[in-house]
């Protein structure tokens, strides 16, 4: 069995508290984290958001699991390139949806293969599988 580790460090209060994320393979060092950079700031430049990481392990996931996918079936792509939107009802602090936009050059390969493919690889990717069944996850795939 595979285990992954991260670590997560916060000092004071909610809203005036700051935090740091790390991961065991040090990608993630001391990454600064805040109540702003979770539910005020847009712009996403002071920091991190749990939201934010998860949408990022997504939108990594599901390109390996269409990968993975269309090599089963005999394609192998140029490039893919996964865009995950994931949308934070800041009233009721929930995850209600995650928007995943795949785009792919794939050689011989019709934007219908392309479409289905990207349908399958959802019920391999691991955190597509691993989140609530009660938030809505929606693909959009374009072939170019």
């Amino acid at each position: 069995m595979l285990k992954r580790r991260a670590s997560a460090i916060w000092k004071g209060g909610l809203q005036d508290g700051t935090g740091a994320i790390s991961s065991f393979s040090g990608v993630l060092s001391n990454t600064p984290y805040s109540f702003k950079t979770r539910l005020v700031s847009e712009d996403g430049k002071a920091g991190t958001n749990p939201e934010e990481l998860l949408a990022a392990a997504h939108a990594g996931c599901y390109g390996m699991a269409v990968s993975a996918t269309m090599g089963q079936t005999g394609f192998t792509p140029d490039e893919l390139t996964v865009n995950a939107t994931l949308t934070l009802d800041t009233d009721t602090l929930t995850i209600t949806a995650i928007e995943l936009q795949i785009t792919g050059k794939v050689p011989n390969m019709s934007a219908e293969q392309f479409d289905q493919i990207a349908e399958d690889a959802a019920k391999m990717c691991v955190i597509s599988r691993a989140l609530n069944p009660s938030i809505q996850v929606t693909k959009v795939a374009t072939l170019q």
